[in-house]
């Protein structure tokens, strides 16, 4: 959700151990970087030359013997060269920012730490008042107002500016500021309510907090997703119900058919923000709510729209909300436990210079912070991977559900607007949290050749290609 923007960033282990730690990462992604050099991705010179530079919205030709990998390059043809650099510039920039944040969040930590800002902070909450709690509380109100502060011309670069400079972003600045705002307030009321009730536990349980604390913040973060959707998402935009027509009556058929229990769809203005389109059904313990932004509703084709929600009806049907507080757990306990060996593995060198008196002073909230940073930026190919497989697994339902693999093999074209189409192997595992645009196109249509008929077939080209259309050349 937009409110935990900031692009998953944490730090490191400061101080001495930060040039190390830093020097590993880039090395580690110099690494990556070089071996992705050598893998196989597509370019111009893949394409069929005639179609290179097309930017025809039609979807490929179809005759009895369909071809699914000729109807693929014929989707991917219609990407100009100019589009699909842009594409991949764009994307491939988002590893370096992966990188910088967590350099960034190194720094930032090293800084807390190093010149004793955060002792300070904790000193000057101690002064305010006695309570264990309330001082937890106003420590991490100062943490949050800085760090925002302090990163606020990064966030800038990365959320406004870059935004603008690819053209994925219609915002103003003083709107985006707002957001900004906004996202700070939550933040403070949610990162506040984390911070005392997990301190809280490491005072009580200060040999297990580590379990104990991973369960709370598992535990907060699925309040957050109950609730995000009614009192967060209504934040930053307007959700109004989506105007009637026979598409809406098509989405609440295809909900009805698969018992997603919805009278209603939303539609949410998030043209003000972007131009990019997106649509969700989120929801808990039968609870469920049908959403798509503007940008889809006014620049995809109805059998699109009907594509992508079938998708995300597929992450709510196949229980994927649950699988992740599952998968996603078992990783946040692992990343406590490495927090607490490494908090005390780093104090024991650090901690009284830097004013650090023991896990349970809050002013070591930046080494945990850094240390949660290490764990996250390590295990990123295992997160995306997480995600990656989900995502294809909704792939396959929304399919299956919407019938509608033109639609979806559109959507996988107006995604890679901002993402990368087709990558290595190895850069696909390490960097996409979702299957690349070529691998959902050629999934889209493996299975319309294998799922509709010759006379499905005919019909749709007679419905799509009128007599005296162009068509492109997609089967043989």
């Amino acid at each position: 959700m937009r409110h935990s923007k900031g692009r998953n960033h944490l730090g490191c282990n400061p101080g001495q151990r930060l040039s190390a730690t830093a020097v590993q990462a880039l090395l580690v992604l110099a690494i990556l970087v070089l071996s992705l050099g050598c893998l196989p991705s597509a370019n111009a010179a893949d394409l069929p030359a005639a179609a290179a530079d097309t930017q025809a919205a039609a979807p490929p030709s179809v005759a009895a013997h369909f071809d699914a990998d000729a109807a693929t390059a014929a989707y991917l043809a219609t990407m100009s060269t100019a589009a699909k650099a842009r594409s991949d510039a764009y994307f491939e920039g988002g590893y370096w920012l992966l990188l910088w944040d967590f350099v960034i969040g190194l720094l930032l930590a090293w800084a807390l730490l190093g010149l004793r800002l955060s002792a300070w902070m904790r000193d000057f909450a101690a002064r305010l008042t006695r309570l264990s709690w309330a001082q937890t509380a106003l420590y991490a109100i100062q943490y949050f107002v800085l760090t925002t502060l302090v990163t606020l011309p990064w966030a800038a670069y990365e959320g406004y500016f870059r935004e603008h400079q690819y053209g994925m972003s219609n915002q103003g600045l003083a709107d985006w500021l707002g957001d900004q705002g906004k996202s700070l307030l939550i933040t403070l009321i949610f990162g506040t309510i984390a911070a005392v009730a997990i301190y809280a536990v490491i005072r009580k349980l200060p040999k297990t907090w580590w379990l104990w604390g991973s369960l709370v913040a598992i535990a907060l973060v699925i309040i957050q997703v109950v609730i995000g959707p009614t009192y967060l998402e209504p934040v930053f935009n307007k959700f109004y119900p989506l105007a009637d027509s026979p598409l809406k009556q098509r989405i609440l058929s295809l909900a009805r058919a698969n018992e997603i229990p919805v009278a209603q769809v939303y539609e949410f203005d998030a043209s003000k923000q972007t131009t990019k389109m997106s649509a969700h059904v989120s929801g808990l313990a039968g609870s469920a709510q049908i959403s798509l932004n503007d940008n889809l509703m006014n620049r995809a084709s109805p059998e699109e729209v009907e594509a992508v929600l079938g998708h995300e009806m597929g992450h709510y049907v196949l229980n994927h909300i649950y699988k992740s507080v599952l998968e996603i757990g078992i990783l946040v306990v692992i990343g406590f436990a490495f927090a607490s060996w490494g908090f005390g593995k780093v104090t024991l060198g650090f901690g009284a210079g830097w004013g650090v008196r023991d896990v349970a002073d809050v002013a070591g909230l930046p080494l945990l912070v850094a240390l949660f940073s290490v764990y996250g930026f390590v295990l990123t190919p295992v997160f995306n991977t997480i995600t990656r497989t989900q995502e294809a697994e909704a792939d396959a339902f929304g399919l299956n559900a919407a019938r509608q693999p033109d639609g979806f093999a559109q959507a996988a074209l107006h995604l890679s607007e901002y993402r990368k189409m087709r990558p290595g192997p190895v850069e696909e595992a390490i960097f996409f949290d979702h299957p690349s645009g070529w691998n959902r196109i050629h999934r889209a249509m493996v299975w319309k050749a294998e799922n509709i008929s010759t006379a499905d077939i005919a019909a749709y080209d007679a419905l799509h290609h009128p007599p005296g259309t162009a068509r492109t050349g997609a089967t043989h």
